[in-house]
C-alpha cells in the first residue's frame, strides 16, 4: 500500500466533503457536513432573496435549544427588529422549543407592525420548512405580519 492510500484511509466522510469543497473553490473552515450542506443551501436561497425598506427579511437562525429571528433591510443593512427564545416573557412561558417558536413568530410580528412593516419575505435560513421554522412562520402570519 502506498503513502497516499494509508492517509486517504484516514480521513472520514465529514473531512473528505471539506477538502472537496476546498478544492473547488468554496471557502469553508473546518466544518460538519450537515453544516457545510446547510451553508450551501444558505446561500442559494440569498442569491434569490433580498429584503427591500417595503418588505425585509425575515431571517431565522435556528440552534439546538433557541431560535433567534431579525426582520432585516437589506438595502440599508438594518436590523429592524429581532426576537428570540431568550427574550424574558418568553423564556419564562411554560412549553416546548415548537410551542416557544411559535410565540416567537407573534413577538416578531408585534415589534415589526410597531416599527411599520406589515409584508415581509420570508428566509428559513438553509432549514427546512418544518416544526420550529414552520413555527415562526405561523406565529409571524399570526401576529398579523404577511408572509
Amino acid at each position: 500500500m502506498s503513502d497516499t492510500t494509508k492517509g486517504a484511509q484516514r480521513f472520514s466522510v465529514r473531512k473528505i466533503t471539506i477538502l472537496l469543497a476546498a478544492s473547488a473553490g468554496i471557502k469553508y473552515k473546518a466544518m460538519d457536513a450537515k453544516v457545510i450542506r446547510r451553508q450551501k443551501i444558505r446561500y442559494r436561497i440569498r442569491k434569490k432573496i433580498a429584503g427591500t425598506v417595503s418588505k425585509p427579511r425575515l431571517s431565522v437562525f435556528r440552534s439546538n435549544n433557541d431560535i433567534y429571528v431579525q426582520v432585516i433591510d437589506d438595502v440599508n443593512g438594518k436590523t429592524i427588529a429581532a426576537a428570540s427564545s431568550n427574550d424574558k416573557d418568553i423564556k419564562a412561558q411554560a412549553g416546548n422549543k415548537v410551542e416557544k417558536s411559535k410565540m416567537v413568530g407573534a413577538a416578531i410580528a408585534r415589534k415589526a407592525v410597531e416599527a411599520g412593516v406589515n409584508a415581509v419575505v420570508f428566509d428559513r435560513g438553509g432549514y427546512l420548512y418544518h416544526g420550529r421554522v414552520k413555527a415562526v412562520a405561523d406565529g409571524a402570519r399570526e401576529g398579523g405580519l404577511q408572509l
